[in-house]
């Protein structure tokens, strides 16, 4: 392990041991389960470890990164768990039912499908400031305080830009 990579783990190291609370709420937020939300931030602290072993690995805002690591592997865990609960349910269960609710059926699944891709454009159109702000609050979980606080303005511009997207993102869906 040659100077600089060393040097990246101890700074992971420390941005995930300072934002640990931060990041277990993010991912408690994502999860809804605290016990596992301990167990994904050990879980991203090594994977974000085992990425700086790549050849170029060089991480310029370490918590943002340590936040992407958390919100991809709780990612990965809603689609493990959504994959379990299909392979391994019992050959018996659905006997009972005699309909598929409408909010599964295929109508439904096109029309969330299709209103999630206008809310992505929506978010692609806005300024990136406006854009990072709102991922970090309602992707990562973060505080307006702490999203103030990184990007240098106050809680009350944070607050503005997160109204400001949420607006873009509901005329969009409106077709205004």
């Amino acid at each position: 392990m040659d100077v600089l990579t060393s040097q990246h783990h101890h700074l992971l190291g420390d941005v995930f041991a300072t934002h640990r609370a931060q990041l277990k709420r993010a991912a408690h937020r994502l999860l809804g389960d605290a016990h596992l939300a301990e167990d994904l931030v050990h879980d991203a602290y090594l994977r974000a470890v085992e990425g700086l072993q790549a050849p170029a690995a060089v991480v310029t805002q370490p918590l943002s990164y340590a936040h992407r690591v958390v919100r991809n592997l709780a990612i990965d865990h809603h689609r493990r768990s959504a994959l379990e609960s299909r392979l391994f349910e019992p050959d018996d269960s659905g006997m009972e039912v005699v309909a598929a609710p409408a909010a599964h059926s295929p109508e439904t699944m096109a029309i969330d499908r299709h209103e999630l891709a206008r809310v992505a454009r929506a978010l692609a159109e806005l300024p990136e400031r406006v854009r990072r702000v709102f991922e970090l609050y309602r992707l990562e979980g973060r505080t307006q305080r702490e999203i103030g606080a990184e990007l240098g303005v106050s809680a009350a511009t944070v607050n503005t830009l997160i109204r400001e997207a949420l607006e873009h993102c509901r005329a969009a869906l409106r077709g205004t």
